[in-house]
């Protein structure tokens, strides 16, 4: 095929879209024959995913690489920041953890060289493998003030020779003024290399944008090469937590209600996508202690900052409300940083955290956690229960758990037969495996005691993901100009 110039969805903001229309875009590029792959020099994000070499990226990268019909690999996201706190973050350098940094010491110029070499080589060796290369910023591209130490917007795109692409979020309002001025704050080489702009979540009549169309190519002196509609039909994995609270919020009688606890430090969410999609349940995301005892199933999920998370249970009354929750037959379950609040206790002596150093948990499980500076990042293949069809997830965890009283493991890691998890009974159980309930075999385990006349339907997760790949492949088709698209990166300058 012939070769690409790179491409890189740059934004006006934060949360504009630009990971949606970069994974569409994979898709759109893998069905005209090419071979894309997707690259985010820095991202922020607590959800994460293992690439099959047991590294970790930002779970975004991973989705687009999906879309791509590409394996992962930590060349699509050097530098992952996991915030831990207001100010402070995990960050990860090709894959693997190098230490915590607060905001301001990690922005600052010195030592920004390395970072800078870390990327260009990350992407220097993707492109020798693929074509094109959908590249995506992050936050805007005209925060002036961080532009000398910047890794991932306009310098990135300078490294890569990448035409530029700025998308525009109309929904939030000031879309001309966000355009205008996210391209009139560039020096003037940089400039040149904005070739186009995306208006992105247009909501209403697209005719009423036409006159705001013209006038926008005009004021920026850039062709507007897309109006995208709003598309909240289709089911992309979110990378933001922001809209979780959004989510269904009570109880409802004609489904299996599961309420995910809404911790502050909520990672991984995406652990719960199939359960959310299952016609018989109702899944809602709560930090309200009634509407969590108003559930079947109370899950809680990962967390980036564990004892954290287990402080701000005990104070708000959630901690009460979960044990309570399984003292009433409801069926309590944890993963990963949940499931390590579930046990005895969760110790940290060395500070990894910060500088709680132990909590008791919610006691549910007789296990024990220390946390530890060693990362198991890793994809396995799983037994649940002694089940004989395999199963499939990953691990991203920092921290040793031990079981301290009478319990079994609730699953075996098929490729070298370690135990994971605690099962106490059918009701009760943790599993430091992300991905667990991607599986029919837990999935149906989990809420046929629920069911009752409802039915249990079969859900073909893969499937589904493919089929949402190719219809935002189509919604895009329809509302940005591919064609002259390619002729930008066909006709580079």
């Amino acid at each position: 095929m012939e070769q690409l110039s790179p491409i890189m969805l740059a934004g006006t903001g934060s949360d504009v879209g630009k990971s949606l229309i970069a994974t569409g875009l994979c898709r759109i590029f893998r069905q005209d024959g090419y071979n894309p792959a997707p690259f985010k020099a820095q991202n922020m994000a607590l959800n994460s995913y293992a690439t099959p070499d047991g590294f970790e990226i930002g779970r975004a990268q991973a989705v687009q690489a999906e879309a791509a019909g590409i394996a992962c690999s930590t060349d699509m996201n050097p530098i992952l920041l996991k915030p831990s706190g207001e100010h402070t973050s995990q960050v990860v350098i090709n894959g693997r953890p190098a230490g915590n940094r607060d905001s301001y010491s990690y922005f600052r110029k010195e030592g920004r060289e390395e970072l800078r070499k870390v990327v260009h080589n990350a992407f220097d060796r993707l492109s020798q493998r693929f074509n094109p290369i959908v590249m995506e910023g992050a936050g805007s591209i005209a925060e002036i003030n961080l532009r000398d130490s910047d890794l991932v917007n306009m310098s990135m795109a300078r490294h890569a020779d990448a035409d530029v692409i700025l998308v525009a979020d109309i929904d939030r309002g000031g879309v001309f003024a966000s355009a205008y001025g996210s391209i009139m704050l560039q020096s003037e080489d940089d400039r040149r290399r904005i070739k186009g702009i995306i208006v992105n979540k247009f909501r209403g009549d697209m005719r009423l944008f036409e006159s705001g169309r013209r006038m926008m190519e005009e004021i920026c002196g850039v062709p507007v090469i897309g109006v995208v509609p709003y598309a909240g039909d289709i089911h992309i994995e979110e990378e933001d937590s922001v809209a979780l609270g959004l989510k269904a919020t009570k109880s409802v009688t004609d489904k299996v209600n599961v309420a995910v606890v809404l911790l502050r430090h909520i990672s991984n969410f995406t652990d719960f996508n199939v359960l959310e999609r299952n016609p018989g349940v109702n899944l809602f995301y709560t930090d309200n202690p009634d509407a969590l005892l108003s559930a079947d199933i109370v899950i809680i999920p990962g967390s980036k900052s564990t004892l954290s998370d287990l402080s701000e249970l005990r104070r708000n009354g959630l901690a009460k409300a979960i044990v309570s929750a399984r003292d009433n037959g409801k069926t309590v379950i944890g993963i990963c940083g949940g499931y390590q609040i579930m046990g005895i206790e969760v110790s940290d002596p060395d500070g990894i955290e910060g500088s709680l150093r132990s909590l008791p948990g919610l006691g549910l499980l007789p296990v024990k956690t220390v946390l530890s500076g060693s990362k198991v990042t890793r994809q396995v293949s799983f037994s649940f229960l002694g089940e004989n069809k395999p199963c499939n997830g990953y691990e991203i965890h920092m921290g040793r758990t031990e079981t301290k009283g009478k319990a079994t493991s609730l699953n075996t890691i098929l490729d070298d037969g370690t135990a994971d998890g605690c099962f106490v009974d059918d009701r009760c159980f943790g599993s430091y495996i992300h991905g667990l309930l991607d599986n029919e075999t837990v999935v149906s385990y989990l809420i046929s005691p629920y069911l009752k006349e409802k039915r249990n339907e079969k859900f073909d997760y893969t499937a589904y993901k493919e089929e949402q790949y190719d219809l935002l492949a189509d919604h895009l088709r329809k509302h940005i100009d591919i064609d002259k698209l390619y002729k930008i990166m066909k006709h580079h300058d």
